[in-house]
Formats: structure tokens, sequence, C-alpha cells
């Protein structure tokens, strides 16, 4: 007997269709025609790519109680030309045991006084939801508005739902989808958990953007790159940034910025 949940299997389903209809007929050698009604693959030609029965993979869109082997999903991997974040995703939201979250977001002290000791490099920590356990100075005064003293300040509804948030962030609209993407990819793994599926309710009923964004179902991993900020003289910066994760502490990410 399957212990995957119903929960899961509709985040599975949710996924390949979302990832499906973005693969054109042409992206994959195959004919098109204006008389398509859908974007993207059919099922069955996913499925024919694949290697798999189409209606197998019906009932894998739809949530049904079938359980597909690592085999099969490095097939549909390799049919709809995922990413690497985007297949370790697929693996991940199709495991027997889904993610288990945290019943806390305790922070290590000792991780917290790391963060003051790299001040003046702005430095924060955020948890599994993005709420924000630990911050220096150097980074409140950065990103103003979003690191307070007030009971969970979060990283995501401040971005989204701020509106200090599209002045310290010039390319608000590249770091918004970055991040949601990123949450994405942890609320699939977590199907169900109410921490997750209260903050897609806020933002989704807030923010016409998350809305639109989240049934894209982009997924993203933590990492490194460039971010500009608006100084509160008006100046924009560029900073580089690195993400790291805290060992033992799963879901749980300091960040780190400097001068690029």
């Amino acid at each position: 007997m399957s212990d995957v949940t119903e929960q899961q299997r509709r985040e599975l389903g949710a996924f390949l269709r979302a990832r499906r209809e973005r693969v054109s007929p042409a992206d994959v050698g195959l004919p098109g025609s204006s008389r398509r009604r859908t974007p993207g693959l059919r099922r069955e030609e996913l499925a024919m790519l694949a290697g798999i029965s189409p209606t197998w993979y019906t009932f894998l869109e739809q949530g049904r109680d079938v359980r597909p082997s690592r085999q099969v999903l490095d097939a549909l991997a390799r049919a709809l030309g995922l990413a690497d974040a985007e297949r370790t995703h697929l693996i991940a939201i199709a495991a027997d045991v889904p993610a288990a979250t945290r019943s806390d977001e305790v922070l290590d002290p000792e991780v917290a006084r790391v963060v003051d000791l790299l001040d003046p490099a702005p430095t924060y920590v955020t948890g599994e939801t993005f709420d924000l356990l630990a911050w220096n100075t150097a980074a409140a005064r950065l990103f103003r508005g979003a690191l307070t003293n007030g009971e969970h300040p979060n990283l995501v509804r401040w971005v989204f739902l701020a509106l200090d948030a599209r002045d310290v962030l010039p390319d608000w609209t590249d770091v918004a989808q970055g991040l949601l993407a990123r949450l994405r990819a942890r609320a699939g793994r977590h199907p169900g958990a109410a921490a997750y599926t209260d903050l897609e309710d806020d933002l989704r009923s807030a923010s016409p953007e998350a809305d639109q964004w989240w049934s894209r179902y982009d997924v993203g991993t933590e990492g490194a790159g460039i971010k500009r900020v608006r100084l509160v003289g008006g100046q924009v910066q560029r900073l580089a940034y690195t993400s790291f994760d805290i060992a033992d502490r799963p879901g749980q990410t300091m960040t780190v910025y400097r001068g690029a």
C-alpha cells in the first residue's frame, strides 16, 4: 500500500500539468497544429515521449492512486526538459513520505551570534517559510521595513505586500519571482501544511502578482547572485549575496551580502 498522500498526488499532478503546458510540440520535434485548444503538449504526446501509457500518465495528472517509479520520473523529467532544480523537485514531491515540517523555528544562539559578528556585512537568517529569525544592524538598515522587532517578520510578505519593498528593490519583479519560486518549491514538498497554505492564501488574496505567478509553479533553490538595492538617499547599490544552509536545521538559511 502506498504511503503517498492524496495531497501529494494532487501536488504531483499540478506540477506535471504546469510543466507539460510549457513545452511546445516544436520543442520536442513534434508537428504543431493550429487546432490545438490547450497550450503545450497533449498528455498522450508526453506519455509517448516518456515511454509510458497515456492512460497511466493521465492518472498521474489527475492525482489517482498510482505510484511512479524512479525510472518513470526520470523519463518524464527528460521528456519535459526539466532543469536540475525542477527534476529534484519532481522526485521530492513523489516520495513515499512527505518532507516533515518543523514544529518550531528556534534559532541556535550561536548562529545568531555569527549574524552579529558579520556586521557590517548585511546578514539575516530565514526559516522554512521565510520568517526572519535573526538579522544584524546592517541588514536592518539596508532592507528597511522588512527587518523589524515586530512579531514574526516574514521576508516573502514584505516583498509582496509592503509598498517600501518596491522602492528598496529596483528589480522588484525579478526578486519577487525568484523568492516566490523558492517558496513554491518548499510548499510543494509540504502539501497541506498550514504554515504554507496560510502564507499562500495571504499572498494570493493581497497580491495580483503572487496570485498570477503561483499557478505557473516555478520552482527555485537558494544560491548566490547579484541584487540591486536602493539606499535611503536614493543611490542604487549592487550587492553580491550568498546563502548557506544552517547545519542540523532543515529549512533555515543564512544570507550574507557584500559590495559587488
